[in-house]
């Protein structure tokens, strides 16, 4: 069986670590351990970052700054990042918005009682997206990861072909 393409392996290796790092990054800020933070949207640092970053800087170390390859990498990776700290944490916030004015409309409901309101049974999730810093550090971590993972396959000798 084929090995797994060395950038897929690159990038989705970067997401997962930067998954993990979100245990480390909720205790420090929190003082707790929650395992279920590498299963969560949101945080620092951005996976998504990560990833992108990892697999255009492993991309770019092997074929080139100046090759299609690299600049299709670095554009689909420069969308996601604007992606995750733009429109998804904006549509986080806006999901605060409706679940603090579902809360005041419980309360409301409970001041007037003719006044009709059936409230959900579940809030709508918060942390969706990333703050500016969460995406340059998801993009910091990847790009070294991408870097490490070319330099690694570097120094392996190469399978001749047949």
């Amino acid at each position: 069986m084929e090995k797994m393409n060395r950038g897929i392996l690159t990038a989705l290796s970067a997401i997962g670590i930067a998954q993990g790092l979100k245990i480390l990054t909720h205790y420090k800020l929190t003082g707790k351990w929650d395992l279920k933070q590498a299963f969560t949207t949101g945080g620092m640092p951005s996976s998504h970052s990560a990833g992108v970053a990892a697999l255009a800087a492993y991309v770019a170390a092997n074929k080139g700054w100046l090759h299609t390859e690299t600049s299709l990498a670095t554009v689909f990776g420069v969308i996601v990042m604007y992606d995750a700290q733009g429109i998804r944490r904006h549509t986080g916030e806006i999901a605060k918005l409706v679940n603090d004015l579902e809360d005041n409309m419980a309360k409301f409901s409970g001041e007037f009682p003719s006044f009709e309101y059936v409230e959900r049974e579940k809030e709508l999730k918060e942390l969706l997206g990333h703050q500016p810093v969460e995406v340059g550090a998801g993009a910091l971590l990847g790009v070294a990861l991408g870097l490490i993972s070319a330099k690694l396959e570097d120094g392996k000798p190469s399978k001749p072909n047949g």
